[in-house]
């Protein structure tokens, strides 16, 4: 399958290119971004060696919608989409940590829990809750903002007043963005026989020193899902929650000696293996959109998203 693993493009007034782990993000004249997501795949911090088909338009178009359902609660940085895989926004000055909101004790989360510890982030957990079991009010357990390669890491609140990384004033507006967006985000999933589990959010500051939104939003790459139908059954019975995020693959990873640790080699991922990825996220992007997902034509991607992208800076 013809994938967008990696770009090299030149636009006009080009002025630098940042390769993020799943995007390449080019700086046009210091006043516009065009974000281009492509098909690699992450998982444990690390870049698969192969692309998943359709992945780069998949979160592109999720995340473009959920940025105009909710621009009415939170300012964000997009102005355009040209292409399936591209969105063009303003500059923005992004804040060094993601802002991560649990409603559910899974993942990162369960894992702790499971070890015996009850502190996360500085968030003090309940007692007598198992895995996927739904938190009394959705905590937030911010992350470092990592550089390419590096792990993004657990911070408290008052560490990153501490550190001087976000200031007070500044912060108060994330967490309240962060709560507000979940919630949206909640309506939205539970209006589509979903549950929004978990998931993070990154914010900048524009030239005029305004927070947006920036980057993705409710993307199975940033966020978790359950199926809402059976998901009590399925906790009274201590079974396995129905999901729809990138956990799948992580699991796949882990039961084949994979957590991105040193030393640890990457699965061979066959192209069948590949196939039923990109189907799993075809189905997510159905399930949380509520539409048919159109497949763009794949036949020669970089030179489609390069005439795109050309004839819109013109």
């Amino acid at each position: 399958m013809n994938t967008i693993t990696t770009t090299n493009f030149n636009f006009p007034n080009q002025k630098s290119v940042y390769r993020g782990k799943v995007r390449e993000v080019y700086n046009i004249n210091d006043e516009i971004l065009v974000m281009i997501a492509t098909d690699r795949l992450s998982a444990f911090d690390v870049v698969m060696p192969k692309g998943i088909p359709y992945k780069g338009q998949i979160l592109n178009q999720i995340a473009t919608k959920f940025m105009q359902l909710t621009q009415d609660i939170v300012p964000n940085w997009l102005i355009a989409t040209p292409d399936p895989n591209v969105a063009i926004g303003h500059l923005c000055d992004p804040f060094k940590v993601e802002m991560v909101i649990r409603g559910y004790l899974s993942g990162h989360a369960a894992r702790e829990y499971s070890v015996g510890r009850r502190l996360l982030c500085g968030v003090e957990m309940p007692e007598g809750l198992k895995e996927n079991d739904k938190f009394p009010i959705p905590i937030i357990t911010p992350t470092t903002k990592a550089d390419n390669g590096s792990h993004d890491e657990d911070i408290s609140r008052e560490a990153i007043l501490e550190k001087g990384i976000v200031s007070e004033e500044d912060y108060l507006i994330l967490e309240k963005y962060t709560r507000a967006l979940y919630q949206c985000g909640t309506e939205i999933a539970a209006s589509r026989g979903l549950i929004l589990v978990d998931t993070k959010y990154e914010f900048g500051k524009t030239k005029d020193g305004k927070i947006v939104l920036i980057d993705e939003i409710h993307t199975p790459d940033s966020s978790r899902y359950f199926y809402a139908e059976g998901y009590q059954e399925r906790q009274n019975n201590n079974e396995e929650q129905k999901q729809l995020s990138k956990e799948f693959v992580r699991r796949w990873l882990i039961e084949n000696g994979f957590q991105g640790k040193e030393g640890q080699q990457i699965p061979d991922m066959t192209d069948d293996y590949i196939e039923t990825v990109s189907e799993r996220y075809i189905e997510l992007y159905e399930n949380i959109i509520g539409e048919k997902f159109v497949k763009a034509d794949i036949s020669n991607i970089h030179e489609r998203i390069e005439v795109n992208v050309l004839k819109y800076l013109k």
